[in-house]
């Protein structure tokens, strides 16, 4: 049973006092839903490795009158615990919690053969997408379990749920994404915590684009049609999904 939810059914001020951290923040999809938490009333973290475009992000919330967002700038590709670790400690100190985080960052090369791949390449694909969510979790679970039902969302992709030839590196990446949300929520199954993936299918993207240059953008759903689910698995509560596999844009499972 799904049920439909249009980004008007929620308040503006839903997610006031609350503060998400928002990886790949600068562009796509990162950057669509930190501009939603705060128009939602959430003191946004926004966190990725280009300064000028989370710059951006940061001015436009601002001029639209959010609350005053953080900037962090930091490299998911050469980042190790450490970083992290001092990251969710920095979060801590000057924010005084954390109540969700989106992983919207990503990384993509290009389409092509498994023979045309390499190690070096992988690498960096799997530290991106697969293990700098899992070290940012596990970095921040301390400051998450303090908060009101915290959420986190990871952002999953077709092609890692259903891989198809020359999507590679990418597709194996996002497959353990997968692979990593289901024993996380298992073992947040009893925790103050949830975590969510969602896997929205074709949009309207600056990765679309790179992987499917010849297409016509205009018939791609705009990159905001993911938004109200986003906002929907944010918001505190006890109602709210746990543990789900989310597929599409604009429905989510009914509440356990």
């Amino acid at each position: 049973m799904t049920e439909s939810l249009p980004a008007s059914v929620f308040p503006a001020d839903f997610l006031a006092g609350r503060v998400i951290l928002v990886t790949g923040a600068g562009g796509g999809v990162g950057r669509a839903a930190a501009l939603a938490y705060a128009r939602h009333g959430a003191t946004v973290i926004l966190l990725g490795r280009a300064v000028g475009k989370l710059e951006q992000t940061y001015d436009e919330i601002v001029a639209a009158g959010g609350p005053q967002p953080a900037i962090f700038p930091l490299d998911l590709a050469s980042a190790g615990d450490a970083e992290y670790q001092a990251m969710a400690e920095a979060i801590s100190y000057q924010l005084g919690r954390l109540d969700g985080i989106l992983h919207a960052a990503a990384a993509f090369e290009a389409l092509s053969p498994l023979d045309m791949e390499n190690v070096e390449g992988w690498t960096r694909l799997f530290k991106v997408n697969a293990a700098a969510p899992a070290a940012i979790n596990r970095a921040c679970a301390p400051f998450l379990s303090a908060s009101d039902l915290a959420s986190v969302i990871l952002i999953g992709e077709s092609h890692g749920h259903a891989p198809v030839a020359y999507w590679g590196g990418f597709a194996v990446s996002k497959a353990a994404l997968e692979a990593y949300f289901r024993i996380q929520a298992d073992e947040w199954s009893d925790k103050p915590m949830r975590v969510n993936l969602v896997i929205p299918g074709p949009l309207n993207t600056p990765q679309r684009a790179r992987s499917h240059p010849g297409e016509d953008k205009a018939r791609l759903p705009d990159i905001n049609a993911l938004t109200p689910t986003l906002l929907a698995l944010m918001r505190p509560g006890a109602e709210a999904p746990r543990g789900r596999l989310i597929e599409g844009l604009d429905t989510l499972p009914t509440a356990p």
